[in-house]
């Protein structure tokens, strides 16, 4: 398998990462580094998909490529809202300290005793920390001549659950871009039936509604869990220590097919791109994606 990175020249490691704390600043700082990283290295994509350890593919590599292939290649796909509950707001006015910006080591966040009010030199959004950004939007971001996604930035830099709300609040807060905002993230979930507010870990049980929902991610995996397995053998195709098969993989069927390279730009989708389509379908056909957009409630 890792045979085949150099090859390919397409799996860059940063190398020794920095700590970061799940959505805290930090975790921003990563995420906007890697990026930065991606801009240099290649002029050769179209849209930055950020994943956490706890997500995992429905669709392989030839299904998501050509569906995307058919989009305007300014979308954004990000969940996102203005209607922020009171016990968000009540976050948001907290002011944390990450030690992950100043400190080599693991280390507790904390907090201090004032709280400071929101802002209104812009609003604020709130969604998910996974997202699928064009790359139009993520120079902006990391090489923009306008200030305000720094701004933001440095906003969040003192605030819990910022990773969050800072890609969100950039958007909707650019006049550009606004308008490129799709409110899905192509990501399944599961909530907590009690408080809404806690993802829950997904397992087998949750195959079905997967499927269904045509989502190209999942978030919530726990490590090594049955399922993966599952989904590798019934949606991916993938074998065990192998990887995703795609149109490029010329070997025999009933071994490591992609032990023999074909033209790297041919790609064969299967019922996973049908899924996904149907689901981008259901979100841009009617016209009603227009009147999510960085609504303000």
């Amino acid at each position: 398998m890792f045979g085949l990175y150099g090859p390919f020249h397409n799996v860059f490691v940063v190398g020794k990462a920095d700590f970061a704390y799940s959505n805290a600043p930090s975790s921003i700082s990563n995420t906007l580094h890697g990026a930065s990283l991606l801009l240099r290295w290649s002029s050769y994509w179209h849209w930055f998909i950020n994943l956490s350890a706890s997500d995992y593919p429905l669709v392989t590599q030839d299904d998501l490529l050509h569906i995307l292939s058919y989009l305007p290649k300014n979308f954004n796909f990000i969940n996102h809202t203005n209607d922020i509950g009171s016990r968000e707001l009540r976050r948001m006015k907290r002011i944390s300290v990450d030690p992950g910006l100043y400190l080599s080591a693991k280390s507790e966040m904390f907090y201090a005793t004032q709280k400071r009010e929101l802002p209104d030199a812009y609003k604020l959004f709130t969604g998910s920390s996974s997202a699928i950004l064009s790359r139009e939007f993520v120079e902006f971001v990391v090489e923009g001549t306008n200030n305000l996604p720094r701004i933001v930035l440095m906003y969040f830099s003192n605030m819990p659950s910022s990773q969050a709300n800072y890609f969100p609040t950039v958007l909707c807060n650019t006049r550009e871009f606004k308008k490129t905002v799709i409110n899905h993230n192509l990501h399944f979930a599961s909530w907590d039936e009690l408080s809404k507010q806690k993802q829950r870990s997904l397992g087998l049980e949750d195959i079905s509604n997967m499927i269904q929902s045509g989502s190209a991610f999942g978030s919530g995996f726990l490590l090594d869990d049955p399922v993966l397995d599952h989904i590798d053998q019934k949606l991916l195709n993938r074998k065990a220590g192998s990887i995703v098969p795609g149109g490029w993989c010329l070997g025999e069927a009933d071994g490591d097919s992609c032990t023999v390279w074909g033209d790297t730009y041919i790609l064969r989708p299967g019922l996973g791109a049908k899924r996904l389509e149907k689901r981008l379908v259901e979100l841009l056909s009617n016209g009603t994606f227009r009147s999510q957009q960085c609504v303000l409630q």
